[in-house]
């Protein structure tokens, strides 16, 4: 089987040890985790675990079900690359003397649909959303303009299904199947 990218969700309850048992089943099988972004769900109470790899599906089946045994995780699946839609989010802090080689910054941060989060006396900080391809190709044309700081957020990632594993989870609370 070839390796494809995924997006692995899980809905969990918010246990203290929990990041930790789902790390280390990555790490036995030897799946380096590209992004891991965790937060609250549409379900109050219950967050949702966000985990980009690029796997076999065959191996990424038998992740999904090693976390679904965590006594904290309500629900698991992973999807395809084409049956999510995903952003990142990326920050850029660059010199505010940087601003001063007329507009080309500017032009740069406009022609990316990015915007500029605050400017300060010593820093700019800049603030793009979209496909890591995107947040990269930004960092490359900053870069020589100086960057003093860079940081790129984790995958977030939707199911292109009116309900992605959310409403499953909402009737496994409610006690319906």
């Amino acid at each position: 089987m070839e390796k494809q990218e995924f997006t692995i969700t899980a809905y969990t309850e918010n246990h203290v040890g929990l990041l930790h048992r789902i790390t280390i089943i990555f790490t036995k099988r030897k799946i380096n985790i590209e992004s891991l972004t965790t937060s609250e769900s549409e379900t109050e109470g219950i967050h949702r675990f966000t985990i980009a790899v690029t796997e076999t599906e065959e191996l990424v089946q038998k992740v999904v079900k090693q976390i679904e045994k965590q006594v904290e995780v309500l629900k698991a699946g992973y999807y395809k690359k084409k049956e999510v839609v995903q952003q990142e989010l990326a920050l850029y802090k660059i010199p505010t003397d940087s601003l001063t080689n007329g507009l080309e910054v500017e032009r740069i941060v406009r022609e990316h649909n990015a915007r500029f989060l605050t400017i300060e006396k010593d820093f700019v900080v800049i603030e793009k959303a979209g496909y890591r391809r995107e947040t990269k190709a930004l960092f490359d044309e900053l870069e020589p303009y100086g960057i003093n700081e860079f940081v790129r957020s984790g995958r977030i990632a939707v199911a292109r299904e009116a309900f992605g594993l959310g409403k499953e989870v909402e009737k496994l609370l409610a006690g319906v199947s």
